[in-house]
């Protein structure tokens, strides 16, 4: 058997190597360099209609923010002045009340699919279920809302109301929060849960103090997109919530979204309620990043 070559180099010579550099001119590296390009072009691409959306908003709306405009009721049609101030309000109302509705219920439903369910077939008929439901039209689930709760008046014998908007957006909510919990329970280490096993932590106690922790940050991600569609729905409201010119009277009562004050007042033929159209608009986008922002603010402080 002959002898390798690399047993008779010396130490030297088997050591001795020219440093390890990158020739731009070789054939690989040249379509390395291109495929980077195209890969940073699809990119810009897939971005950049997030940025012209936040800058055409922001030249047609920016310029009437103003005090007012937080503060005062819409003006008759075709009047001029006034603000969204209970378009804002009811916003937040009809998604504070969705999201006391969707995210217990939705990330209940992610633990049982990813800590208790396993494989079985139940746990599949629910992710079955949830995936479709992710699919349908929200004019649907308006619908189905405005059949179940408005047509029956159920609400103290009220028809279209606050709560009967916030019950429409909590449904579309809940695939989303569903989806990303049990996603981001599937991303934690099992060997901390068998850590909290080992101690003699009960399963509850491990979801609670170790999983959910852990999880916190694409848990709390999927409910600021569950609530950021749910801001931004305009069909569900139009079925459930309707609208309403005056502040908020209780969540039993008609009640103005941003959603909706932008469908209606941007087919009005009136300069003056289709620029407050771009104002809620921007006001309505801002509001989205806020809620990002705070999504990313809170992870930072799980993590610390």
């Amino acid at each position: 058997m002959s002898t390798p070559s690399y047993l008779n180099l010396s130490s030297d010579q088997l050591f001795d190597r020219r440093p390890l550099t990158r020739d731009p001119s070789l054939r690989r590296n040249r379509i390395n360099q291109l495929f980077t390009l195209i890969a940073g072009i699809f990119a810009s691409i897939a971005v950049l209609p997030l940025f012209l959306v936040l800058v055409y908003v922001l030249i047609q709306g920016g310029k009437l923010i103003s005090l007012g405009l937080f503060t005062q009721l819409p003006p008759a049609p075709g009047l001029t002045g006034g603000g969204i101030g209970n378009a804002i309000v009811g916003t937040i109302l009809v998604s504070a009340i969705a999201s006391l509705l969707a995210i217990p219920v939705g990330v209940g439903g992610g633990i049982y699919l990813c800590e208790y369910a396993n494989r079985g077939w139940f746990a599949q008929f629910i992710r079955f279920g949830n995936d479709v439901l992710a699919g349908v039209p929200s004019i649907i689930c308006g619908v189905f809302v405005y059949g179940a709760i408005v047509a029956t008046r159920v609400f103290f014998d009220q028809s279209y109301s606050a709560a009967a908007g916030g019950i429409a957006l909590a449904v579309l909510m809940l695939p989303t929060v569903i989806k990303t919990t049990d996603e981001g329970l599937k991303l934690v280490p099992q060997e901390l849960r068998w850590g909290a096993y080992g101690i003699g932590a009960s399963k509850f106690v491990t979801i609670m103090r170790v999983t959910l922790p852990a999880a916190f940050t694409p848990i709390a991600t999927g409910i600021v997109l569950a609530i950021a569609r749910a801001a931004g729905e305009t069909a569900p409201l139009i079925f459930t919530a309707l609208f309403s010119s005056f502040w908020p009277e209780g969540v039993f009562n008609p009640i103005a979204s941003m959603s909706v004050l932008i469908f209606n007042f941007a087919i009005m033929p009136y300069e003056a309620q289709n620029s407050l159209a771009w104002a809620a608009s921007f006001v309505l986008v801002m509001m989205i990043l806020a809620a990002n922002l705070l999504a990313r603010w809170l992870s930072r402080i799980a993590r610390s």
